[in-house]
């Protein structure tokens, strides 16, 4: 291989997914239990209209305010709004070892930083701003803000362009298989995410 072929093979990016990779899940099927278990829901009925109406949710079309009015404030509550999206906001918690991971690798090779991420915009912003990863991150490739949601091709294609990366200079890490195994189809290497030890080894052998 030449020096110019080397060169760009080499990683200079690495696209990430948020839930599972450098925070958890925020809005989850444990998640949504507890809900049920704290506010007194029908388990059966709200993870029913979850799975009508979430994906128009994580695409941008509806606010969080409308997901809820489909899901939970269909009818008659005896909680308010506000403290039913302020304990979903609670839900999110950081993996800080993986953002640490992320932000020394960007500082030590150069490389530019991308979420790729299937979430709502609100939930989204919330969690973007709260754990900061706006500080460490170059680009959110958010289904809500672009319309578009993982698995579909076009998500990744955005983020080379946006990126301004070509596949094979691009690294995505994401807890879904599937996800990755439809990025690897454009020429993107992937890593599913496990923990936190067998990501870093795998990093370091894609940027070493």
């Amino acid at each position: 291989m030449s020096q110019q072929e080397k060169s760009s093979a080499k990683i200079r990016a690495i696209f990430t997914d948020i839930g599972g990779v450098l925070l958890n899940n925020g809005w989850d099927r444990t998640k949504r239990a507890l809900a049920v278990k704290t506010f007194g829901l029908d388990a059966e009925e709200l993870n029913e209209r979850h799975h009508l109406t979430f994906d128009t949710y994580e695409s941008g079309k509806i606010t969080l305010d409308e997901y809820l009015n489909r899901i939970v404030f269909y009818t008659p509550r005896d909680f308010t709004r506000e403290e039913f999206k302020a304990f979903m906001f609670a839900q999110s918690e950081a993996i800080p070892e993986m953002i640490e991971l992320i932000s020394d690798l960007k500082k030590k090779h150069d490389l530019h930083i991308v979420v790729v991420s299937n979430e709502g915009r609100e939930l989204n912003d919330h969690r973007i701003r709260h754990f900061g990863l706006d500080k460490f991150v170059d680009a959110f490739i958010s289904s809500s803000f672009v319309h578009i949601r993982k698995p579909d091709e076009d998500i990744f294609k955005l983020a080379l362009d946006i990126a301004q990366m070509r596949p094979e200079q691009v690294v995505f890490i994401d807890d879904r298989p599937m996800f990755v195994q439809v990025a690897s189809l454009l020429g993107i290497k992937g890593i599913v995410h496990k923990d936190y030890n067998s990501t870093k080894a795998m990093l370091a052998s894609l940027l070493n």
